[in-house]
């Protein structure tokens, strides 16, 4: 059963929804968790879930995937703790990452990576711009393609590419225009 019929049916069969929500919560609560942290996911992620299902008359039924709709609910309702995001990536760009000691295999390297990379980037994402900050997340935390993060914040497909691209270009000048990637080689 594709999301359009689970959401469909829901309409006169309420406890449908449920579906809806055991098959994106965990993807949805990962992605708010990044945003706001753990404190505000729970709450956020509930709130997001509790729109969907009020607004699910509004939902168009044809579509097969509702994580786009879903997206655009829990950004929507991120841009309301937005003050609480900018402090939580100013933390974040002033903590020191931590080292943990385990064995060494490649998700090993990838975490270190991360953890040493973690704090320059939460910086330049502090300096994006509200919209292309939601953007850029959307794309390379819950990895939306382009039309589904048109989807999901409501913009003709251009206007994400291009403001995808100047916010791009914004947090790599931002990282001192050096390319994440290659900062682990240097290290």
């Amino acid at each position: 059963m594709t999301d359009g019929e689970a959401i469909g049916a829901s309409l006169t069969e309420p406890e449908r929804f449920a579906r809806i929500f055991h098959r994106h919560w965990d993807e949805i609560h990962r992605y708010i968790t990044r945003r706001l942290g753990p404190q505000l996911a729970e709450d956020v992620g509930a709130e997001t879930f509790a729109v969907a299902f009020r607004n699910r008359q509004r939902y168009d039924l044809g579509r097969a995937d509702a994580r786009p709709w879903l997206y655009g609910i829990a950004t929507n309702l991120i841009r309301q703790h937005r003050r609480t995001e900018r402090r939580h990536h100013r933390l974040l760009a002033r903590v020191d990452a931590e080292w943990s000691v385990e064995a060494f295999d490649q998700s090993s390297d990838d975490r270190l990576t991360a953890q040493r990379l973690g704090p320059r980037l939460a910086s330049a994402l502090a300096r994006l711009s509200p919209a292309e900050r939601d953007l850029l997340l959307l794309i390379a935390w819950a990895d939306l393609t382009y039309e589904e993060t048109a989807q999901a914040l409501g913009l003709p497909l251009g206007t994400v590419r291009s403001r995808l691209h100047r916010g791009r270009k914004k947090f790599r000048r931002a990282l001192g225009d050096i390319d994440p990637m290659r900062m682990q080689e240097d290290s």
